[in-house]
C-alpha cells in the first residue's frame, strides 16, 4: 500500500512539473473573455469586421470576444482606454487610419507608438471616387480636366474634417495639381447623399458604403485610390492607372494592444484573428462588405503605421488641415 501511494505521489508531481513547464502557453489556452474595443460608433465596415471575427473565433472554440464601442473625441476615448488597459490579453482594440492622423491634429493622451502595441492590419476598405450617374464626368481624367479649367469651383465631399478621407482628397489634389474644394461631412452617408442630390461634384467613400448605389446605377465610380483594382469593380481603374503612378491611399482596420504585452500573448492573439479570416465563408462575407484581408502583422504592421504617420503629417502641415 505504501509503495502504491509513493507511486501515485510521484505521478502527481510529474504532472505538476509538466504544467509548470508549459507555463503561459498552457494557461493562455484556458477559456476567457477578450474585450475588443472599437473607438467609434456602431455601424460601418470596421464594426462589421469586428462582429464577424468575434463570432468566428467563438464558434471555432476560441475565447469569447466581446465587441465594445467606446466612441468619442475622434477615436481618442476608445484608443486611450486600450492604451491604459492591463497588457494581459484581456483588452485589445480595433483601429483605423485615425490612429496616425489624430496626433498630428491635437494633443492626445497617449503615444500611438510607445503606449500601444501593433498586432495586425486585418483588412482594407477600398476608397472610391464617385459622381452622380448623370454627371458629365465619366473618367477621373474628365473630373480633373474640369477642375483645372475652373479652379476652386468643383467640390469633393467625404468624411471630415481632419480624417484620412480628407488627407486622401488632399493627396489627389497635389498629385493632379488641381484646386478642388473639399467639403467635410459628419460621415460617408451624408457625403454620398450630397453627391446624389447634386449638392457637390463628387465624393470619396469606401466601397462598403457605396456598393448599393453603384449596383442600382445611382452613382458612377471613376477610380479607386488603392494600388490595385478591386474584384467587384474590375473595370474601375486605380488613380495610379489614371495617370498618377505610385498614387495610393487606403483605409484599413487593424488590431492594437496595450504596450508591454508578453510576446506569447501577442502570438496567441495574432493566431486567433488571422485564423478567423481564413475560412472561405468568412472571406465571402467580408468580400460582400467590401473588406479585403491583409494580415500584415507585428513589425510589418508597425512599419505601415510609421510610414503613414510620416506621410500624413507632411500632408497635414502642407495643406494646413485643422480640426474645426
Amino acid at each position: 500500500m505504501q509503495r502504491h501511494n509513493r507511486r501515485r505521489l510521484a505521478l502527481a508531481l510529474v504532472a505538476v512539473g509538466l504544467f509548470a513547464m508549459a507555463g503561459p502557453t498552457a494557461r493562455s489556452q484556458s477559456p476567457r473573455t477578450i474585450k475588443l474595443i472599437l473607438p467609434f460608433a456602431p455601424g460601418g465596415p470596421a464594426y462589421a469586421l469586428a462582429r464577424i471575427l468575434a463570432e468566428q473565433i467563438g464558434v471555432s472554440g476560441g475565447p469569447t470576444v466581446v465587441v465594445e464601442n467606446r466612441p468619442g473625441a475622434g477615436t481618442e476615448i476608445g484608443t486611450e482606454y486600450v492604451a491604459r488597459a492591463e497588457p494581459d490579453g484581456g483588452t485589445i482594440g480595433m483601429i483605423s487610419n485615425s490612429l496616425v492622423v489624430l496626433p498630428h491634429l491635437r494633443k492626445v493622451n497617449y503615444d500611438p507608438f510607445k503606449d500601444l502595441e501593433p498586432i495586425c492590419e486585418l483588412a482594407t476598405f477600398p476608397p472610391l471616387i464617385v459622381v452622380e450617374n448623370e454627371s458629365p464626368y465619366h473618367t477621373l481624367a474628365d473630373l480633373i480636366s474640369a477642375a483645372r479649367a475652373r479652379p476652386g469651383t468643383l467640390t469633393m465631399a467625404s468624411n471630415g474634417p481632419g480624417t484620412s478621407s480628407q488627407i486622401a482628397v488632399e493627396m489627389l489634389k497635389r498629385a493632379a495639381k488641381i484646386d478642388m474644394t473639399f467639403i467635410p461631412y459628419s460621415g460617408y452617408t451624408p457625403a454620398i447623399a450630397a453627391v446624389m442630390g447634386n449638392q457637390v461634384t463628387s465624393a470619396l467613400a469606401d466601397y462598403s458604403e457605396l456598393h448599393g448605389q453603384l449596383a442600382t446605377g445611382k452613382l458612377r465610380a471613376l477610380a479607386t485610390t488603392l494600388a490595385r483594382r478591386i474584384p467587384p469593380l474590375p473595370d474601375v481603374p486605380t488613380v495610379a492607372e489614371s495617370g498618377y503612378p505610385g498614387f495610393e491611399a487606403e483605409f484599413f482596420a487593424g488590431l492594437i494592444a496595450p504596450a508591454k504585452m508578453p510576446a506569447p500573448t501577442i502570438k496567441e492573439l495574432t493566431g486567433l484573428f488571422t485564423a478567423a479570416m481564413q475560412p472561405a465563408d468568412i472571406k465571402a462575407k467580408l468580400a460582400e462588405l467590401g473588406l479585403y484581408p491583409v494580415n500584415a502583422c507585428g513589425t510589418d504592421f508597425a512599419a505601415i503605421l510609421h510610414k503613414q504617420y510620416d506621410e500624413y503629417g507632411q500632408i497635414i502641415r502642407e495643406a494646413n488641415i485643422k480640426l474645426e
